[in-house]
């Protein structure tokens, strides 16, 4: 008899850790700074601050969660384990949100800037081309899928190093503020709290990425150990360097009047007001490595989140639980994602963000709850200072912070996104009275096999 394929242990903390930046996408930094910065008020780097500062405490809550589950399916198995079903169903359902979307506006990012560097070319070329070359890399595998993803990874960082270089030798000209160093980008006449927030809702969406290492803990040597060290090394990379690109980049771009259009990337216009059409093809060549890299990582990511719930059964188990026995890959899942990539001609890239946000804050929040329920509520607490301070302080804190986000999301985020919430209501109608699916059962009984680790 045939054994039943598994996904394969093969990832260490470091390979994680690029896979969890190159998820974060480093280059998004400018794909977002027109928005981001019109949101704040001139205020961009503040806000990164502000979001890696209250985005640690998540991290800390999924390294905490992964010792506890060491499983594929990130908050939406932590939610299953810890707090029933239903509570998991919901926030699985509501978390494809940013998964599902994520590799989709990359592909929409990938798209603008071949359009970019490749005028003459039709839209749609690259849309199906990109969507499908991604999809195979997937198909092969998650170390090609790594190996694939440092690479450009690497270059992104290399040609943003270079932007710095020229952003600083510009300003030092006159342009933008004029120094390079200032306070002015962090703190200026127009900061407004309210801004600062209403900004960091946006730029939670350039973090999504640690997150996303959870959901390779099934395929990692040592997850108990490597995963929670990558999340957090995912997290305070990717954060320093947005707040390092972004206050070198508000320093040449103070304010809105270079970009042609905020609502899609200004990637290109930053580039070209920097260093000229050369280095814009360069730039350009660079973010599409980026928004490539996260493109392979993120269809990776919600595959193994399709997957899971696809093999509890809250998904078509057929389909979604399927894994194959050549690639041990979820390769049904994966071509199933890059169907919905060719979707990236309906939506903008201010669009995508809004739901983007509301997914991944619902992520963050349960995830957070999951920790006080675990190791708080349901198993005994001692009171040692770690515990308190883990257990109980940190996950509340993470908590706050994203409640904090949560009262500041714009209305149009929480309107789109509730009629995903409400569909996924009548799904789960559907599968507990139609289909008959007891979900109590597929709470409480181990789906998985620990493995000795």
């Amino acid at each position: 008899m045939e054994s039943k394929p598994k996904l394969k242990r093969t990832l260490t903390m470091w390979p994680m850790a690029m896979l969890g930046l190159g998820y974060l996408t480093p280059a998004v930094v400018f794909d977002t700074f027109g928005i981001a910065l019109r949101d704040t008020k001139g205020h961009v780097p503040t806000a990164y601050a502000l979001t890696l500062f209250a985005m640690i405490f998540t991290a800390i809550s999924y390294g905490k969660m992964v010792q506890a589950y060491s499983h594929a399916g990130s908050s939406y198995s932590y939610t299953l384990k810890t707090l029933g079903a239903n509570a998991g169903f919901m926030v699985g359902w509501l978390s494809l949100l940013d998964y599902l979307l994520l590799p989709l506006i990359n592909v929409l990012l990938a798209q603008q800037y071949l359009e970019v560097m490749f005028p003459s070319m039709p839209n749609w070329i690259w849309v199906i081309g990109v969507s499908s070359i991604v999809t195979i890399i997937n198909i092969c595998g998650v170390q090609s899928t790594a190996f694939m993803n440092s690479i450009f990874v690497y270059f992104q960082l290399s040609i943003v190093f270079v932007f710095i270089i020229l952003c600083i030798k510009e300003v030092q000209a006159g342009m933008g503020i004029g120094s390079v160093i200032s306070l002015e980008p962090f703190y200026n006449n127009n900061f407004e709290a309210r801004a600062i927030i209403n900004g960091a809702t946006i730029l939670c969406f350039s973090f999504l990425g640690f997150d996303a290492v959870s959901n390779y803990a099934e395929e990692a040597i040592d997850p108990k150990k490597d995963v929670p060290r990558a999340i957090i090394l995912t997290a305070v990379l990717g954060g320093g360097l947005f707040i390092v690109a972004s206050y070198f980049t508000q320093l040449a771009f103070p304010t809105t009047d270079f970009f042609t259009e905020i609502e899609n990337s200004t990637a290109a216009d930053i580039s070209y007001h920097v260093g000229g059409r050369i280095f814009q093809l360069f730039f350009l060549a660079a973010s599409f490595g980026g928004v490539f890299a996260s493109g392979i990582v993120s269809h990776a990511s919600v595959s193994r989140l399709l997957y899971a719930m696809g093999r509890d059964k809250i998904l078509p188990s057929s389909f979604f639980g399927h894994l194959s026995h050549r690639f041990h890959t979820p390769v049904y899942n994966i071509i199933f994602v890059g169907i919905i990539c060719l979707g990236a001609f309906l939506f903008t890239v201010e669009t995508a963000i809004h739901f983007i946000s509301f997914g991944s804050l619902v992520a963050f929040s349960f995830v957070n709850i999951s920790v006080i329920f675990h190791y708080a509520v349901k198993n005994k607490f001692t009171n040692t200072f770690k515990d308190i301070i883990f257990n109980l302080i940190s996950p509340i804190i993470g908590l706050i912070f994203i409640c904090v986000l949560w009262a500041h999301l714009q209305s149009t985020a929480l309107i789109l996104s509730s009629g995903w919430g409400i569909l996924g209501i009548i799904y789960l109608f559907v599968l507990k009275s139609v289909i008959k699916l007891d979900l109590n059962s597929v709470a409480k009984k181990h789906v998985w096999e620990d493995e000795a680790l």
